[in-house]
C-alpha cells in the first residue's frame, strides 16, 4: 500500500491526477516501525507512481527533466541499492543509498505525499546518520535548489557544499561532527 492505498490504486489515483490520498494517520511515536524491504524490479511501476506524486513538482519548478523516460531512468538508477519502506503492509516512501570509499551516498529519498510532514523521511535519514557515524563516514548528497526537502537536510546537519554542474542541485555534506 501506499499512502493508504493499494499499489495499484495508488498507480491509478497517482496517474488521473488525483491526490493519492485523502485521510493521513498519526504517525506511531516509535520510529522502529518502519520496515524496510529490498526493491525488486517488479517494483518500478510503484516506484514510478511514487516519483511522480513526490518530485513532478520539483522537477517542473526547477526546469530538469520531467519526461517517462528521465523519469524511470532515476528510478532505475542503482534499484539494486533501493530500500521500500513500509509502516505494517503500507508502503510510505523510497530509501535508496549506496556506500563509496569513505562516504556514503544518499541517492534517494521520497515518502508518499499522505505520509509527509510526519517525521518519516527525518527517520530514515537518521539511521543512515547513526550507520555512517559509527563508520566514520560522512553522507552527501544531491537536491534540487526548489526542492523543500533540502530544509529537513539542513536541520539534520547537512551542508551545502558545492553545486552539481547542471546548476540545479546543491551537494550537500553531512559529517560524524556534525549532530543534533
Amino acid at each position: 500500500m501506499v499512502g493508504g492505498l493499494k499499489d495499484e490504486q495508488f498507480r491509478a489515483e497517482v496517474e488521473a491526477g488525483g491526490a493519492a490520498a485523502d485521510t493521513v494517520r498519526a504517525a506511531p511515536a516509535d520510529a522502529a516501525a518502519l520496515t524496510l524491504r529490498q526493491a525488486t524490479p517488479q517494483d518500478v511501476p510503484t516506484l514510478m507512481a511514487l516519483r511522480r506524486a513526490t518530485m513532478l513538482e520539483h522537477l517542473r519548478s526547477a526546469g530538469a527533466p520531467d519526461d517517462e523516460a528521465s523519469l524511470l531512468a532515476r528510478v532505475e538508477y542503482r534499484l539494486e541499492d533501493a530500500q521500500l519502506a513500509y509502516l505494517g503492509d503500507e508502503l510510505i516512501g523510497l530509501f535508496k543509498t549506496h556506500p563509496t570509499a569513505d562516504a556514503w551516498m544518499l541517492v534517494q529519498v521520497q515518502i508518499a505525499p499522505a505520509r509527509q510532514g510526519q517525521g518519516w523521511g527525518g527517520a530514515l535519514i537518521r539511521r543512515l546518520l547513526e550507520r555512517a557515524a559509527a563508520e566514520h563516514r560522512s553522507v552527501v548528497l544531491h537536491v534540487l535548489k526548489t526542492n523543500p526537502a533540502r530544509r529537513l537536510y539542513e536541520r539534520l546537519g547537512f551542508v551545502i557544499e558545492g553545486e552539481k554542474e547542471c546548476g540545479r542541485e546543491y551537494v550537500m555534506r553531512w559529517s560524524g561532527a556534525q549532530r543534533e
